[in-house]
């Protein structure tokens, strides 16, 4: 049995060429579109009370599974995981849902896709909310100039290890897998995000999207969107100076929300408090959208 959904949640496929991807959607089929992309170790699961909220606002809500975290859309190829691949299925899945522009969300890596995707693709894009990911070029200046943003995201290192970071992650029953979401994910998703990145194959292909990303392959121009970053005072992967830095990437309009006392698991730890902001950017980015 899987995680708690709204009741009007359905369950949907789309297409890209031979993959196949699986996502949940909620809200009328002729809403304006707004797409989900979550992170790792997460599933379109971590949307669901996101989902329901768009749903009730009138909006189409659809979050995927993507690419090697849906059955159907795991290539055995490293390189298929690379970023442009990624972005390239943001936009497919639009074309699948019949919608020329949406409005993107992205958490951890889905920001990691999401900017890049807003930033040369803004004819599509009707606006970009990123939780906790900064824009690439605010980490890379981090990076540049500071051990603790460094040292945050030193477990990439041991992620890109083939079969090394498979094992130790899944040792012992997953335990070191189930503790990167730091008790801060509600108990049904967790155990369902374990259980299914312990099938045969499906970890390393989440874990390849680490190994097949290269310095400039992420990286964005600034941003024309109107654009909304929610940062946890907690993140466990990023620091303030990256968060506090993104805004310099942003020509459009931009709002910048920092939650006192949360983590990196925004989605699901603090949808309360990220619904709120969610919706008035959608609905001010929809008023000001050409038709």
């Amino acid at each position: 049995m899987g995680p708690t959904l709204a009741p009007d949640t359905q369950a949907l496929t789309l297409r890209r060429g031979d993959l196949v991807f699986d996502a949940l959607a909620a809200g009328p089929a002729d809403g304006p579109l707004v797409l989900f992309l979550h992170g790792f170790p997460e599933f379109a699961t971590c949307w669901r009370e996101e989902l329901a909220a768009c749903s009730r606002a009138g909006f189409r809500a659809v979050a995927v599974d993507q690419r090697g975290y849906s059955p159907g859309a795991r290539p055995a190829d490293t390189a298929a995981y690379a970023v442009p691949e990624l972005v390239g299925d943001v936009l497919a899945f639009a074309d699948a849902l019949g919608a020329e522009r949406f409005h993107l969300v992205g958490h951890d890596w889905g920001g990691v896709v999401a900017w890049p995707t807003a930033a040369h693709h803004p004819e599509r894009v009707a606006s970009l909310t990123s939780l906790a990911t900064p824009h690439p070029r605010a980490l890379a200046e981090a990076m540049a100039g500071s051990a603790e943003q460094r040292e945050r995201l030193g477990y990439i290192r041991l992620f890109r290890k083939p079969g090394t970071a498979e094992e130790y992650l899944l040792a012992d029953g997953a335990e070191r897998l189930a503790a990167v979401y730091e008790g801060r994910v509600p108990q049904d998703l967790l155990a369902d995000n374990v259980a299914r990145l312990s099938e045969e194959g499906a970890l390393t292909a989440a874990l390849n999207w680490y190994r097949a990303l290269t310095s400039d392959s992420a990286d964005a121009d600034t941003v024309p969107v109107p654009t909304l970053y929610l940062w946890g005072e907690h993140d466990l992967a990023y620091t303030s100076a990256s968060a506090r830095a993104t805004g310099r990437h942003v020509a459009g309009p931009y709002w910048y929300v920092e939650l006192d006392g949360a983590s990196h698991w925004l989605p699901e730890e603090a949808a309360d408090r990220v619904v709120p902001p969610l919706l008035d950017h959608l609905r001010a980015a929809q008023e000001d959208s050409p038709a």
